[in-house]
């Protein structure tokens, strides 16, 4: 499901989960916290790159987990994913990613917690949360704004639209679009240009331009919002049209 590879002082990290479109379940979740948290003490790793099998990135959290939450009328417990981000935060080494395809949710936002997006010429981000009736997760609702603006943020986030590879980087979202023959090529090179340079150096100049305060008060933001939105008849609605492949109808919940 998560394969890891180090060799030369990189680390590289496969989703391999493409029959269900690499979406994370716990499992996934917990094979790349794992991964980052190696990263993060092995002083033999000098950068991460992430990319992942198949014709998708990431199609985003699993949706039977979140249905299971709602029926169950109760908050979800300890996530493998906050163990994620929370050590995604933490690592100042390089993360260098290659965006093959759609990049989903939670696929998205772990984006932003990294360095060097790099995407093929098909790829996009989508953030559908309002769709879902859910609201952003992983600090994005601080993070997508500070580097796109309000009003491009607000799309992602209302209008749950796919943004595709050559606006992302237009927009300051992705680092590189490229023809996809050509993207593991371009992220792998990123990352062994990065592996030669000072680590300390790199690493001091990440510190230096992240603010981990404020991504973690925005964290703790959306969680609470993000779990009563989760319980909401909004959200089971969505989870049950979604299941019947059908349009939810959110004006018929009282």
């Amino acid at each position: 499901m998560v394969l890891v590879d180090v060799a030369d002082g990189l680390m590289t990290v496969t989703l391999n989960r493409p029959e269900r479109k690499n979406a994370l379940s716990q499992e996934a979740y917990g094979g790349l916290a794992d991964a980052v948290e190696r990263a993060e003490k092995d002083d033999g790793i000098r950068v991460v790159l992430l990319q992942s099998e198949g014709d998708v990135f990431c199609a985003g959290a699993d949706i039977g987990d979140f249905a299971a939450a709602n029926q169950g009328g109760k908050p979800r417990g300890p996530r493998n994913s906050t163990r994620l981000l929370a050590a995604l935060d933490r690592l100042e080494k390089p993360v260098v990613v290659a965006v093959q395809g759609a990049a989903i949710g939670i696929g998205t936002t772990m984006l932003m917690h990294c360095d060097l997006i790099c995407m093929a010429e098909e790829a996009s981000l989508r953030t559908p949360f309002v769709n879902l009736a859910l609201v952003p997760e992983a600090s994005s609702s601080y993070l997508i704004p500070q580097r796109i603006g309000y009003s491009r943020a607000y799309a992602m986030f209302a209008l749950g639209e796919a943004v595709p590879a050559k606006s992302c980087v237009e927009w300051g979202l992705a680092h590189v679009c490229v023809p996809r023959a050509k993207l593991r090529e371009t992220a792998l090179n990123l990352a062994k240009t990065l592996a030669d340079k000072p680590l300390g150096s790199l690493c001091a100049t990440k510190r230096l331009m992240r603010q981990p305060e404020a991504v973690k008060a925005a964290a703790e933001r959306e969680r609470g919002v993000f779990e009563e939105r989760l319980l909401s008849k909004e959200a089971g609605e969505a989870f049950k049209a979604f299941a019947e492949k059908r349009k939810p109808n959110f004006r018929a919940v009282g």
